[in-house]
């Protein structure tokens, strides 16, 4: 067998927060507003996530840091178990996320100006752990918030090719 090359293209959208329709909007407003229960002693770095359930309801979280680096969690995880703890069952619909973090040059700048400029994505962690999710449910939309845009995957598996799915 003779190697070949191969290449993976991820599509996505792109757009301006206003160009969200409202329902977005408000579950990246979860998403943002959950930043604010960040745990974040030591990386400075605020995360937030809100996930829309099927039954309607937004369940969201954010990253909690511990001195034991590995006993934390980001904020997506703290939103899908937290989801799947609340409402078993009930699939995930949507995820949105979004993170700040204060420039030590610029420590005067509003909590709106802290956000990223260009959206952060998920760990691999967590696009596991919202994968084996998906798997049960369906697709879970992604919305990723930057100050810039807006990046709109279709799903968890989009942003995590030749994923762990076989157990």
């Amino acid at each position: 067998m003779l190697m070949k090359e191969k290449e993976i293209v991820i599509r996505y959208a792109q757009c301006a927060y206003d160009e969200l329709p409202e329902a977005d909007r408000r579950l990246v407003d979860a998403a943002r507003e959950a930043t604010r229960n960040s745990l974040a002693t030591y990386s400075g770095f605020h995360v937030g996530a809100a996930i829309l359930m099927a039954n309607g309801e937004i369940v969201s979280g954010a990253n909690q840091e511990n001195a034991a680096y590995p006993s934390g969690t980001c904020a997506e995880r703290t939103a899908c178990f937290y989801a799947s703890a609340r409402y078993p069952g009930v699939a995930m619909l949507k995820i949105a996320v979004a993170a700040w973090t204060r420039d030590h040059a610029c420590p005067e700048a509003t909590w709106e100006e802290c956000f990223q400029a260009l959206p952060i994505s998920p760990c691999g962690a967590c696009r596991q752990a919202l994968l084996e999710y998906e798997r049960m449910y369906g697709p879970i939309e992604v919305l990723l918030y930057g100050r810039e845009g807006v990046y709109i995957f279709p799903s968890v598996g989009a942003l995590l090719p030749f994923s762990f799915t076989e157990f």
